[in-house]
């Protein structure tokens, strides 16, 4: 069993700052596990404690049945891929992805069988005898992730990896580092601040704030019911939008103050009314026409006074609905729109946004 348990982890540094809150969860052997969250909401620090780069305050990791909490690193049976690589830049890509297995001793023979073993898996065998400055970032990115599979360890543990990427080519490691999970079948936890990257990669995603789990899920169970106002916000793009209610503004659906929901995606243009959902008046403020689709951004709060809620810095302005259609046609920017929504596309959260009122 590889399998990794969080029970209660606290972090607390010197002067009383806490960055982790009781955090727990588990991960699951052979699964792929993601942290996403903004910058500063803790997913780094919680990986760096699982992999004993950093002491745990309070709480237990346990790695595979064994607690760890007072074990070193090199103890612990995990292999780390760093953002930056961490390659020695003087040794070549064989002596690299060698330098870990030669440490502890492992026979000649079985360290070359695992390095052109995993060489071939990421197809970097013919740059074997290069130097890290020969390579592309993509290609130090598999050489770093290379070093990590010849461990054969218990569990990888990924902080950022393809931060240093450009878009392209992050799209392409994505897809490979999933790949190549699912054939290793080794229990993975990654750490990302890109929802997107998010998504496609985990089996189960962990959503952090500020040194909280907002929510912990199957990727689309949490996009489809996300728990709270700002995993609401934080997962999808373009975010969800979020409108401060009165009971009775819409009907029935508030009993009392609360927060309505409606992604982009599920916003009608030029529509009847449906039958118990949302209705909004708008003007077209701007268009972004992105390949295959169009994002509509209009302001409700000319009309009548109404205003959206900004979860998180960076989120929606006050007053702005986003609506997402197919094609590249759009209204033009000053004319008027209705945008309707069904009831079952609508989510409801508390005035405080900190709880879902619907099932």
């Amino acid at each position: 069993m590889s399998n990794v348990v969080l029970n209660d982890v606290r972090k607390t540094y010197p002067g009383g700052v806490e960055a982790i809150k009781g955090v727990s969860f588990e991960v699951g052997d052979g699964q792929f596990c993601v942290l996403v969250g903004p910058s500063g909401c803790g997913k780094s620090t919680l990986l760096r404690m699982v992999a004993g780069l950093e002491t745990i305050t309070g709480g237990a990791i346990d790695i595979g049945g064994r607690v760890v909490n007072e074990v070193e690193p090199a103890e612990r049976d995990i292999a780390m891929v760093f953002q930056n690589y961490a390659l020695y830049p003087h040794m070549t890509v064989y002596n690299n992805m060698a330098y870990g297995l030669r440490n502890r001793g492992m026979p000649k023979a079985e360290i070359d069988t695992r390095v052109r073993e995993a060489a071939q898996i990421l197809e970097i065998g013919p740059m074997l005898d290069r130097k890290p400055r020969q390579l592309s970032g993509g290609q130090r990115q598999r050489v770093a992730m290379g070093r990590a599979i010849v461990r054969q360890p218990k569990v990888f543990l990924f902080d950022e990896p393809l931060s240093n990427l450009d878009a392209k080519l992050r799209i392409a490691m994505r897809v490979e580092i999933k790949r190549l999970q699912r054939r290793l079948k080794t229990t993975s936890i990654y750490v990302t601040h890109d929802q997107l990257e998010a998504m496609t990669l985990a089996d189960i995603l962990v959503v952090m704030n500020g040194g909280v789990v907002e929510q912990i899920g199957k990727p689309l169970d949490i996009y489809q019911k996300p728990a709270t106002t700002f995993v609401a916000s934080f997962i999808g793009a373009p975010p969800m939008n979020l409108i401060k209610t009165k009971a009775g503004e819409f009907g029935n659906l508030f009993a009392h103050d609360g927060i309505l929901g409606v992604r982009p995606e599920d916003l009608v243009v030029d529509s009847t009314a449906f039958d118990g959902g949302v209705a909004f008046d708008l003007t077209v403020d701007a268009v972004e026409r992105v390949g295959p689709e169009t994002f509509i951004y209009g302001s409700r709060a000319k009309h009548d006074g109404a205003a959206s809620v900004s979860a998180n810095p960076g989120e929606l302005p006050p007053g702005e609905i986003i609506v997402r259609i197919p094609g590249q046609d759009a209204p033009a920017i000053g004319s008027r729109i209705k945008a309707s929504a069904a009831r079952a596309k609508l989510h409801l959260f508390s005035a405080d946004g900190r709880k879902r009122l619907d099932s």
